[in-house]
């Protein structure tokens, strides 16, 4: 049976190469891209194979911008035919206060988490409408739902990233194309490098978990939308320990 196909942003790394694992696991060919760590997304698809026997495409460019997403997804088809399952995983967060914050850094942030969203969406739809199948995952956080104080442009383009998963999930239910996303709390990655150890201590206290949550736990969320029915769709699943 042909193997299915998910394509994956922002895989070089934390929640995405986590994921890219999980699918590798069950046996599915995956496009990856980075817009920085060519050479870790390379090591990462090679680990892949060695390890999964699945076929990987790897692809460096920024999926804010149209050129580079049209180019992937034009390779991805070539190599792979259908896409099953879009993980929409590049981001970025900048932490400070609104006021000192460049319009240039605004627009970087809502660039990278908000317009690569809607361009590689638009680009996989017509994949995925010819099967009249497929499920769409946007990667999120608790930020988009409620807002955090020093990560304002953060929080709107994860609060805008909802309300286009919701959006779309409308216009592409009716040809069995399911859309949700998953709204993470404080996971363990590279993102939250940028607090000193006592400040993560400070923030898993506040969890009822008590603790941040793991790159392979988000994985495993993700796995199981993908695996659901399209019925399941327009949905915001939080995955925060009980945090917000």
């Amino acid at each position: 049976m042909k193997s299915k196909c998910a394509v994956i942003t922002g895989a070089s790394r934390g929640i995405g190469a986590a994921t890219a694992e999980r699918f590798a696991a069950e046996g599915w060919n995956l496009a990856l891209s980075c817009v920085h760590s060519s050479e870790k997304l390379e090591q990462l698809a090679e680990y892949l194979h060695d390890a999964y026997g699945v076929t990987c495409l790897t692809y460096t460019g920024d999926m804010g911008e149209e050129e580079a997403v049209r180019e992937f997804f034009r390779k991805t088809e070539c190599t792979f035919g259908d896409v099953n399952v879009l993980v929409n995983n590049a981001g970025i967060s900048r932490v400070g206060l609104l006021e000192s914050m460049p319009l240039s850094q605004w627009e970087e942030v809502m660039r990278t988490n908000v317009t690569s969203v809607f361009l590689c969406t638009k680009a996989v739809i017509p994949l995925m409408l010819r099967r009249k199948s497929g499920s769409i995952i946007n990667i999120s956080s608790v930020w988009g739902c409620v807002g955090a104080s020093c990560e304002a442009a953060y929080s709107a383009s994860k609060g805008a990233v909802n309300a286009l998963t919701q959006a779309v999930a409308k216009e592409l239910a009716p040809s069995g194309i399911a859309v949700n996303a998953v709204a993470c709390g404080a996971i363990d990655t590279d993102m939250n490098a940028c607090f000193s150890p006592e400040e993560k201590e400070e923030i898993a206290e506040e969890i009822p978990a008590g603790r941040f949550g793991l790159p392979r736990e988000a994985a495993d969320l993700i796995w199981t939308v993908a695996a659901q029915s399209p019925y399941l769709t327009g949905q915001i699943i939080r995955l925060d320990g009980g945090w917000i």
